[in-house]
């Protein structure tokens, strides 16, 4: 978490938003797998990294955003939210031919 916040924080200054959506991605992804999770600062990040990527036209890293959210949502019982945002993932994984991370949509879905 601590790397993240200060590679966020060093995106922010040089004014790199593709390494600030990295970032963003990074610092959600440790939220969201502490022990417990901290779901609220997750999403947060989740949804910033995913608005940076949309706006900068990066659909990869847009799809790994809405697969963190499906995740984060199944696991705090969240199954409409969830299926959403794994069908968005396993939509755009499909159209840009990224079978790994399909075949690991494709399974969080199945677990719904």
């Amino acid at each position: 978490m601590a790397l993240g916040r200060r590679a966020l924080a060093l995106a922010r200054e040089r004014s790199e938003r593709g390494n600030e959506v990295w970032a963003l991605r990074a610092v959600a992804e440790a939220a969201a797998h502490a022990d417990p999770p901290d779901a609220g600062t997750a999403e947060a990040h989740y949804r910033e990294a995913l608005a940076l990527a949309e706006e900068l036209g990066a659909r990869p890293l847009a799809a790994r955003c809405h697969l963190g959210l499906g995740r984060l949502h199944r696991k705090t019982t969240q199954p409409a939210r969830a299926r959403e945002h794994l069908t968005t993932a396993i939509t755009m994984l499909r159209e840009m031919g990224m079978a790994l991370w399909l075949d690991q949509a494709s399974t969080e879905l199945a677990a719904l």
